[in-house]
């Protein structure tokens, strides 16, 4: 698989020696101006490279991504980046009429099954109080994490009337049965967890994922590609992939 890479922080750099590893070959990267330190061919639009990649892998930034998904081209997309989802998902929606692309604020296949677990768990425990706990390391800066963010979202379609409550120090007041808590920490070099409480009367039940490498969210992304490339036109998530 000949691979476009959109963006070459972390993510992609990992995304790049996992892929080659696999016997995929890197054909270039799309990275701002200011920064074209890559070993690989530098590219400014998606246009310039479709005809020599099988598929795009984005993990990025708004910034960089909202703008080439404007341009005209034709090309698989993989896409990771996480801030302005409603943005990126309403555009990736119009693409899809004419190519295969497929999103997800979490490139980990194991988060996906926790969301199927989450959508079994929470109408079995409907009298349970529910509180949500995400850790990182110390430089992510958005907090809660978008992937506690999805975790929320399956909750909300599975249970009526909740509220999201985040600074508990604010309040003066019992818990009310409608909230869910929500609770970020940053330490470390913590890669990611995820925690959902789940506390009734004189019984808990957590459901955990740990993260032990940031190699699951790349590897996540690479398996999306090879299965897209060979895909017809659409929007695909874990859902449908």
């Amino acid at each position: 698989m000949r691979i476009l890479l959109i963006g070459y922080g972390a993510m992609n750099q990992r995304v790049a020696r996992l892929a080659e590893e696999k016997g995929h070959e890197i054909i270039g990267v799309i990275e701002p101006e200011h920064n074209k330190a890559t070993p690989y061919t530098h590219y400014n639009h998606i246009a310039d490279a479709q005809d020599k990649a099988d598929v795009a892998i984005d993990f990025s930034n708004p910034n960089l991504l909202l703008p080439l998904l404007d341009e005209e081209f034709k090309l698989p997309l993989v896409i990771a980046t996480t801030g302005e989802k409603e943005a990126i998902v309403k555009k990736l929606e119009e693409l899809a009429s004419h190519m295969p692309v497929f999103f997800s604020a979490n490139m980990s296949y194991g988060i996906h099954a926790l969301t199927k677990i989450l959508e079994a768990a929470v109408p079995l425990l409907q009298d349970f109080d529910i509180e949500l706990t995400e850790a990182h390391h110390n430089k992510k800066v958005d907090a809660p994490s978008g992937t506690l963010i999805k975790l929320y979202d399956v909750i909300k379609e599975a249970r009526e009337n909740i509220t999201p409550v985040y600074n508990r120090h604010e309040r003066n007041e019992k818990r009310t049965k409608d909230e869910i808590g929500i609770h970020a920490i940053r330490g470390g070099t913590i890669v990611g967890e995820h925690d959902i409480l789940f506390a009734g009367i004189d019984e808990t039940i957590t459901i955990s994922h740990k993260a032990q490498s940031k190699d699951i969210f790349a590897n996540g992304a690479i398996n999306a590609g090879e299965k897209l490339a060979k895909l017809p036109n659409g929007y695909y998530t874990f859902d449908n992939l």
